[in-house]
């Protein structure tokens, strides 16, 4: 298990707010957009390395990953949220978190290409609000909260949801439940 992954889920906030318990997030930057997933669902990050891609998934799924012997799926959210491609960098990282699965099945590893990776923030219970009703660019129910930290605010991504590939295939339209265009045959 990752140092990160070790770290206490409540814990006081070390942004100066120390009246009462904070969730502790990974934030990554997606473009001007900064985004959090909790900390204990992220296992490690690692550097960009070699994505092998399948036939007949959706555009955002990326291929597979060997990741010391294990085949861990890679998805990209800036695809997954409809944003614009971009050429990858050398900030560009692969997050590799653990995504609960469905009934007593057991967590799976799924790997998400960002293009930053920030930090580790303590955000104070008391600081995240629910999530807006309108006005943001992913699906509602992607989102756990938002996060006010300073000046800025972190919009927190349900990891079940957003790479649950059976979720997202059925929220595809006809036309795009097919293969990518890329890895189309």
């Amino acid at each position: 298990m990752s140092t990160i992954a070790q770290s206490t889920h409540a814990s006081k906030s070390k942004a100066g707010d120390s009246s009462g318990p904070a969730k502790k997030v990974l934030s990554f930057g997606l473009g001007n957009e900064e985004y959090g997933l909790d900390i204990l669902a992220v296992r490690e990050i690692i550097g960009l390395i070699d994505i092998t891609p399948l036939p007949r998934t959706p555009a955002y799924v990326k291929g597979v990953i060997n990741l010391r012997g294990k085949i861990i799926p890679v998805i990209e959210l800036r695809t997954r949220f409809g944003m614009p491609s971009v050429n990858y960098t050398d900030e560009t990282c692969i997050i590799v978190v653990d995504v609960p699965a469905e009934g007593d099945a057991d967590p799976r590893l799924m790997g998400v290409v960002v293009d930053t990776v920030r930090e580790v923030l303590d955000i104070p219970i008391s600081a995240i609000e629910p999530s807006p009703e309108f006005g943001c660019s992913i699906p509602m129910d992607y989102i756990t909260g938002i996060g006010k930290v300073k000046e800025k605010v972190v919009v927190m991504l349900d990891t079940a949801k957003v790479m649950n590939p059976a979720e997202a295939r059925a929220g595809l339209p006809a036309a795009e439940a097919g293969a990518s265009p890329a890895l189309a045959a």
